[in-house]
């Protein structure tokens, strides 16, 4: 497992936040999140979102299956998106703070989702880098009912307004699944600085690279979305899939 975070060759600070921690029985979480809102409000947004979040799971214990995972993810989200709002509410500078999350709690054979936001998660095999979440953005809506294409998407002028977030309403929606897995691979969760700029054919090939640790496949990730230009803070967690009992292929 790696967590990596880049301010970028533009920003003249770092707003997304994140990590991956382990619980009591030793199940992973991993969290992004991409922080927004002026005077550095996007900082504090990101931060206080993982922090609360990172503490609540440190304690936990008993999140073997989906339907807990599930439950867990859902209660100290929207208890995250309560903290923020009250927070920005009650500090001026704050106002209209608000942050991404995506999260993935790895179990056995299975791994529990959950999003607010346009920052994703893949899942990464051999052959393919499948996005399993779906962005909350205006440009993903017009996309879905048919008004422009996905290619279209990648350069319409209001490609980054987000639909729902963290702490900028007192209600969220949050997006979550479970997804089931008998094969190796990897789960990979990052902001928009590096799914903007780095195509899926890319994850694969730099996730599938035999001869590099897993935290070189995280700087490469991250060296290539600077290349390509970097405007935006970069962050990946990736968690590797173990499966047990798997075969010798």
């Amino acid at each position: 497992m790696v967590f990596l975070t880049d301010r970028g060759r533009v920003r003249s600070h770092n707003e997304d936040n994140g990590g991956i921690f382990v619980n009591k029985d030793g199940t992973m979480l991993a969290v992004v999140c991409d922080g927004m809102g002026g005077h550095q409000a996007g900082e504090v947004a990101s931060e206080r979102a993982v922090s609360h979040i990172k503490e609540v799971w440190e304690e936990t214990t008993n999140i073997s299956s989906p339907e807990p995972a599930e439950i867990w993810l859902k209660t100290f989200i929207l208890q995250a998106n309560q903290t923020l709002f009250d927070h920005a509410n009650s500090h001026e500078e704050c106002n209209g703070m608000g942050t991404t999350i995506v999260a993935a709690i790895i179990g056995d054979g299975f791994v529990t989702l959950a999003h607010v936001g346009d920052s994703r998660i893949y899942l990464v095999s051999e052959e393919s880098a499948k996005q399993l979440t779906e962005d909350h953005t205006f440009v993903n809506e017009l996309v879905k009912t048919g008004q422009i294409s996905k290619e279209d998407a990648e350069h319409h002028p209001r490609k980054n307004v987000i639909l729902q977030a963290l702490g900028t309403e007192k209600t969220v929606k949050i997006d979550i699944k479970t997804i089931t897995y008998d094969d190796p691979g990897y789960i990979l969760l990052c902001s928009d600085g590096l799914s903007d700029k780095v195509k899926d054919r890319e994850l694969v090939e730099v996730l599938n690279n035999g001869t590099h640790a897993l935290s070189e496949k995280a700087e490469e990730l991250i060296r290539r979305a600077n290349h390509y230009g970097g405007e935006d803070n970069i962050t990946v967690a990736i968690l590797e899939l173990s499966v047990s009992e798997a075969g010798s292929g």
